[in-house]
């Protein structure tokens, strides 16, 4: 029978394995029937109906259970992170107005200030988790529920400082979940090795494998993200089988060579998605894992995971990108020109836009930018039909493969000349390797092409020039460098882009 909702998935998986283990977290752990008992005692307790409710805790055992104590409430979850400043969780909860929060003793006080004073407050730390519950009413709840109704809303940077809320609904992940496990074969024994946020749709998907293939997550704690030995050496202990991470880590783990001293014989399937990787790192990732299939992701929040996908199967050189590939079933990609004109051929150039039942509903409480973002598909005018403008300017190589070429918004002119500021630091850390890290933005005001840039040592302004000259026409060429022993980066773990353009452009 035909799945309405995500939580059905979880129902069968329960039925079919109760005893394993469904999260570990450091030295906990907790079986997929304890798992359901506790999450359908703690939907028990939140009153309201296909209303956003929000999540404010650590990634844990506690946060799982309550995403999934959310859905079978028959409402949609939003986790928050909680090392946002009290600011910025403000204007999230000012702009979705949640029906209910769930929280601890531990991060209670870092939100109260900010919540309206009719909210419901779930205290974790408060609820009885012995107590005996109707399941077979909160079950009957879920009736209602159907596959286009919320399942969660990630919140997104906004260019005027607050966050836009995607509304990402169920339909979309089942799509999404179907066409992974079919493509990528996985099996009922996964172990997921997780690092992403909460607040982050990797963290949503590893929630699905959770409930579509009984998969186990281990937790890998924050703080660990400083110590990249610790996390593969935890990969390790506990036989991961499937990682989706976004580059900045693998990168870390690339340039300290630590694949040769720890081992991971059991990891079967890479995923990286979020930021292009530098070649160079990849390939030694490549070479280390000879038994492990990786593939390149692409898709902006916008789109249910994402929208593309590339399995490297071939070899690619250091100095060339990794192509975002082909399509995922079920999804249609447009690239257009300035004219909205559809582009197919080799080498030429456009917006990736995208259609298909992986488009998010919208943003939350905010149709002005909703109906800027999801517009009427320009090829079609006989009935509605919307897709999404990405930003994203891509290509098509010789292969037919679609591959990345920066953002909308980075192409500038500058003296006259359409310049791709995702190419000056493609030519700077992945052809020439001057630099690990690095983020080239524009003063519109001064006309200055400005990088900032990671490493341990300052390289003069000349000699980069005299590098990059040897690569990029002289227009191209930043005339401003800022040595950083670190760049700053959003919860997503990209480089924050935002931050330096404001550091730029005020």
């Amino acid at each position: 029978m035909m799945k309405i909702n995500l939580i059905e998935y979880f129902e069968d998986t329960v039925k079919k394995c109760p005893q394993k283990q469904a999260v570990i977290d450091r030295e906990r752990s907790v079986t997929f029937l304890q798992l359901r008992t506790n999450a359908l005692v703690l939907a028990s307790t939140i009153d309201c109906f296909k209303k956003p409710v929000a999540v404010f805790l650590n990634k844990s055992i506690e946060s799982v259970c309550a995403d999934l104590a959310i859905i079978y409430s028959g409402n949609f979850y939003m986790n928050l992170d909680v090392k946002y400043p009290a600011e910025r969780l403000k204007n999230i909860v000012d702009l979705i107005c949640p029906g209910a929060i769930i929280t601890n003793n531990q991060y209670l006080k870092n939100i109260t200030d900010v919540l309206p004073a009719d909210i419901q407050v779930i205290n974790l730390d408060e609820v009885d988790f012995t107590k005996v519950v109707n399941q077979t009413e909160i079950l009957a709840n879920l009736g209602s529920l159907i596959d286009t109704d919320p399942l969660c809303i990630i919140n997104t940077s906004g260019s005027t400082g607050t966050p836009k809320g995607v509304v990402l609904n169920h339909k979309s992940f089942f799509d999404f979940t179907e066409w992974a496990l079919d493509t990528f074969s996985f099996t009922d024994d996964e172990v997921i090795g997780s690092l992403s946020p909460l607040v982050f749709d990797i963290y949503s998907f590893e929630l699905c494998m959770l409930m579509a293939k009984s998969s186990t997550i281990v937790v890998i704690p924050e703080h660990l993200s400083a110590f990249p030995a610790s996390i593969l050496k935890l990969l390790e202990e506990h036989k991961a089988t499937f990682l989706f991470w976004v580059p900045t880590i693998m990168v870390n783990i690339a340039n300290m060579d630590l694949l040769s001293a720890i081992h991971l014989p059991a990891l079967k399937t890479v995923w990286f998605a979020g930021e292009v990787f530098p070649t160079k790192q990849f390939n030694y990732w490549h070479k280390m894992l000879p038994q492990t299939l990786f593939a390149n992701l692409y898709g902006p929040i916008e789109i249910t995971l994402d929208c593309t996908y590339f399995i490297v199967n071939r070899e690619i050189k250091d100095d060339e990108p990794i192509p975002i590939g082909f399509p995922c079933r079920n999804t249609d990609i447009l690239i257009l020109d300035e004219g909205n004109e559809r582009i197919t051929g080799f080498g030429a150039e456009g917006e990736l836009c995208v259609r298909g039942t992986s488009l998010a509903m919208g943003y939350y409480n905010n149709p002005e930018k909703t109906a800027a973002a999801f517009v009427q598909n320009p090829l079609n005018s006989s009935y509605p039909e919307i897709i999404y403008r990405t930003g994203d300017i891509v290509t098509i190589n010789e292969r037919g493969e679609i591959v990345f070429k920066g953002r909308k918004d980075t192409l500038i002119k500058h003296m006259g000349y359409r310049t791709e500021l995702g190419e000056i630091e493609h030519i700077i850390i992945n052809k020439l390797k001057l630099v690990k890290n690095g983020c080239v933005v524009y003063n519109f005001a001064k006309k200055e092409i400005t990088l900032f840039y990671e490493s341990s040592e300052e390289i003069s302004p000349a000699e980069f020039r005299k590098r990059i000259g040897q690569e990029l026409p002289k227009y191209m060429l930043p005339t401003v460098y800022h040595r950083l022993d670190e760049l700053q980066r959003n919860t997503n773990g990209k480089i924050d882009r935002l931050f330096y353009n404001k550091q730029v452009n005020g």
